[in-house]
């Protein structure tokens, strides 16, 4: 009688399958903080070499870190524990899948997304696999990581290719032993020719498409642009629609939205996304994604009216059609409340909230359709950089991991100083070229603020003076406007930087803060920004680096950390007092800021002396 068993085995007898009283359901409830059952196997197949592991791990790294559970079950490290009594006869190799796919098939059922990175080289083995999966309801996603042998020998980190030309190991597969290559995979990747990012991002796309993760887990930025081969077409629908006349607050939000800062969102807010914005910090339809400040367009009544039954609306600034609404949606804008949530306060002092109670009773979402590039025309639109463009220059810079710093003053050289430490970290942890994105605020600013022209300047000269490496900094303007929102923006800023594949992000003291307006002390604890950032929903993948107090060491003449013991070296320099030294047109002590950046911080304060005396 033939033996049920594919593989050939005994089979254990009185035994009984058990059913748990935990339904899969109930156990997705309180696994990870998507919500939802998403247990399944993704079983990396492919030679020696192939980069199975390294997909593996930085898939696993990456769900993980989008609150999604998983576990890599990786062929070596199976081999020194539960399979370590097995050779690599053709037998044993069997047996060893075996194995492995009863243990994946667990953790499946447990609601973990399950990764196997194995080579696997019998299609047999890997379809008995598959057939487990499906006897228990369970998905299971061949993915082939089709590297060629002849880049696998070239990689050969374990030095094993070597070994088995030279004979020193029988049955290696590839060399002397088949590789049978999947027929039907679910994936086939290319790590040879493909990052290791680009590599991630399509097994989690191919997972968004099949309802295991949601899609506010794919990292793929989402412009609002007109596709340029219909862009004729939605030119000629927006000269035919009502227009809204928008001002240059909303037309900074449109360029924000257009470029996928704000990805998940696909336009300005409708009243269910603003709803999670103001009382939850997120977008919570398709897993969590961190969204802590509205991003909405006010509209006056006689506007709501006109426009209340339209499908589609052209967004005008000045005499342009910048861009179409789709669906518009009106809600009531309850601007007390929101400056509540939003700023902690309803006073009209602080200029963000002004400009709320001074903005339109009805807020209007909708999908965005933008005709064209936001730009400015100010001699700085070189610098505004998309999202993808940013990913696009790291790439070319080989850099293996980003840190953003977020700014909105002059840098002096203490801000350097912890954007070298940091860099100095992450080698030491392993990254061979990590690159800094310097990323000044862009959008609108409060009048005493320093403004971009001359930011840009400033930073510029401590780059060209070498304070900040050019080969290893990409400066760049972030288009969002400045709220002054405390802990509830830096949030925002944090996960904005996301979307450039930033990994790690430079926080400081009283990050996003501005004095109260009439107590003139801090509207915000300062410290609460660094400590929110690493409990906030949605920005788990995000690794927040604190700002560490920097001050002028009298003894050493350079700025450096602040050391309690020995606080009589140690002068602070406030930013009033640098502005004070600025207009009088003095000289900094020596190793605070590089001489050209302070020539530009003293030519701004000049000029603003210069003026005021002319009016």
């Amino acid at each position: 009688m033939a033996n049920p068993d594919p593989y050939g085995m005994r089979q254990a007898t009185n035994v009984v399958q058990q059913t748990p009283h935990v339904s899969r359901d109930k156990r997705a409830q309180v696994l990870g903080q998507r919500g939802g059952f998403r247990g399944c196997t993704i079983w990396f197949t492919g030679l020696s070499g192939a980069g199975k592991t390294t997909v593996s791990f930085a898939l696993e790294e990456y769900l993980v870190s989008q609150g999604i559970p998983a576990y890599s079950l990786d062929g070596d490290n199976i081999r020194l524990g539960l399979n370590k009594n097995l050779g690599f006869s053709h037998e044993d190799r069997e047996e060893n899948i075996r194995r492995i796919s009863e243990v994946a098939k667990l953790f499946a059922d447990g609601g973990i997304v399950c990764l196997t990175s194995f080579i696997s080289p019998y299609r047999n083995d890997r379809d008995q696999a598959r057939k487990l999966h499906d006897q228990a309801g369970l998905q299971f996603v061949e993915c082939y990581v089709n590297t060629s042998l002849e880049v696998c020998e070239q990689r050969d980190v374990k030095g094993l290719y070597k070994k088995a030309r030279n004979g020193q190991i029988k049955g290696f597969t590839g060399i002397d032993q088949v590789y049978e290559e999947p027929l039907k995979p679910e994936l086939t990747i290319r790590a040879g020719d493909s990052s290791i990012d680009e590599c991630v991002q399509q097994v989690v796309e191919l997972l968004q498409q099949r309802g295991i993760v949601p899609e506010s887990a794919i990292t793929a930025v989402k412009e609002l642009f007109v596709p340029e081969k219909i862009l004729p077409k939605a030119i000629a629908e927006a000269e035919s629609l009502q227009v809204l006349d928008i001002t240059e607050l909303d037309l900074q939000w449109v360029q924000v939205l257009a470029e996928g800062w704000g990805t998940p969102l696909t336009g300005f807010m409708r009243e269910r996304q603003y709803l999670q914005s103001q009382h939850f910090g997120c977008l919570v339809d398709d897993g969590v994604a961190n969204q802590s400040i509205p991003i909405v367009l006010a509209v006056r009544t006689e506007d709501k009216e006109r426009l209340d039954g339209c499908t589609a609306v052209a967004l005008r600034y000045k005499d342009r059609r910048v861009a179409i609404l789709r669906t518009p949606e009106f809600y009531e804008h309850r601007k007390e409340e929101r400056c509540s949530r939003q700023f902690g306060t309803c006073n009209t002092g602080h200029p963000y909230v002004k400009m709320v109670f001074d903005s339109g009773d009805w807020l209007c979402g909708g999908d965005l359709e933008v005709l064209q590039r936001i730009v400015w025309n100010d001699g700085l639109d070189s610098y505004r950089l998309t999202p993808l463009e940013l990913r696009a220059k790291f790439r070319k810079l080989n850099a293996d991991a980003v840190f953003a710093f977020q700014l909105r003053n002059p840098v002096h050289n203490g801000h350097a100083l912890l954007m070298h430490d940091t860099q100095k970290r992450l080698k030491e942890r392993g990254y061979k070229h990590p690159v800094l994105l310097l990323h000044p605020l862009g959008g609108w600013t409060k009048d005493d603020d320093v403004p971009l022209d001359w930011r840009i300047k400033q930073h510029q000269a401590l780059m060209d003076e070498g304070v900040l490496d050019p080969q290893s900094t990409v400066m760049a303007i972030f288009p969002s406007p400045m709220m002054y929102a405390g802990p509830t923006e830096v949030q925002w800023h944090a996960k904005a930087r996301m979307a450039t594949g930033a990994t790690f992000y430079i926080v400081g003291r009283d990050p996003a803060g501005m004095p109260h307006p009439d107590t003139k002390q801090d509207l915000y604890n300062p410290t609460h920004g660094a400590k929110v950032l690493t409990m906030a929903p949605g920005l788990s993948q995000l690794e927040i680096v604190p700002f560490r107090v920097a001050a002028y060491n009298q003894k050493k003449k350079q700025m450096d950390y602040f050391d309690p013991e020995k606080k009589d070296d140690f002068i602070f320099i406030s930013g009033t007092k640098m502005r004070a030294m600025a207009k009088a047109g003095d000289t900094p002590p020596e190793g605070f800021m590089s001489p050209k950046a302070w020539a530009v911080m003293v030519a701004y304060y000049q000029s603003l002396s210069k003026q005021a005396s002319t009016n």
